[in-house]
């Protein structure tokens, strides 16, 4: 059995579509993050980077409990598991860890930052507003790309490369990505809507209640480190 620290974010979302799709035994633990959850001391022993998704999982190597968060290594723990999920081919299996690190290091960080910029942000930051929607547009033109040449983000077969792709994308429009400009991001978005364990996952996600919209400002404060929480000089 493994326990899923979870809420409803993009990079849980990963967690969730890789349990269902390699079908392991998991229970979600909710960690609401607009409440502070993530700070407390119990959650801070799983992960003292304060942050989900995180997992335990009780059969762990040695058939010990091992906990693993930071969304990516999730995916390659639960990938090299179960032996599913990723090629064993070098050469394509380091295509889709290359394709695996694209959305760590570009399409995470730059369409989570357009989202504050957009969702968050005080009047008076067009430049990062700006400049956080011209990287996700250029990634999105990357993504297109690839998919222009394979199936999928690491090759011929569906891996933890979409696995941690495909969530960012379900709010394209809100990211001001547009299907009709990126045909084959499109097909590739829609291929994997129509997989049964994406359905289960999000049948799971849908359910799921977080205090967002009534969070407090000491709460948005705290989880962007600002007001009182601002470190810098």
């Amino acid at each position: 059995m493994i326990d899923l620290y979870a809420l409803t974010s993009p990079n849980v979302q990963k967690v969730y579509l890789a349990l269902e799709e390699l079908e392991l035994p998991y229970r979600e633990i909710f960690i609401d993050v607009w409440k502070g959850d993530q700070f407390k001391p119990e959650f801070l022993k799983v992960n003292p980077n304060a942050k989900i998704p995180a997992i335990v999982d009780h059969e762990g190597p040695g058939g010990k409990p091992y906990t693993v968060f930071e969304s990516g290594a999730i995916l390659l723990y639960l990938a090299e598991k179960t032996g599913k999920l990723m090629p064993k081919e070098p050469r394509a299996r380091y295509d889709a860890i290359q394709w695996l690190m694209i959305q760590m290091t570009g399409v995470g960080p730059a369409l989570g930052q357009l989202t504050h910029y957009k969702r968050f942000a005080p009047a008076g930051n067009e430049y990062g507003l700006s400049r956080h929607q011209t990287e996700a547009l250029r990634l999105a033109d990357v993504l297109d790309g690839r998919l222009g040449v394979a199936p999928f983000l690491g090759g011929s077969d569906y891996s933890i490369a979409d696995v941690a792709t495909w969530p960012w994308m379900r709010n394209h429009d809100f990211f001001g990505i547009k299907w009709a400009e990126h045909p084959n991001l499109a097909r590739w978005f829609e291929a994997i809507a129509a997989r049964p364990a994406t359905k289960r996952a999000l049948a799971k996600i849908d359910l799921i209640k977080s205090s967002r919209d009534q969070a407090k400002p000491e709460d948005l404060d705290r989880i962007f480190g600002r007001g009182r929480f601002a470190r810098a000089s």
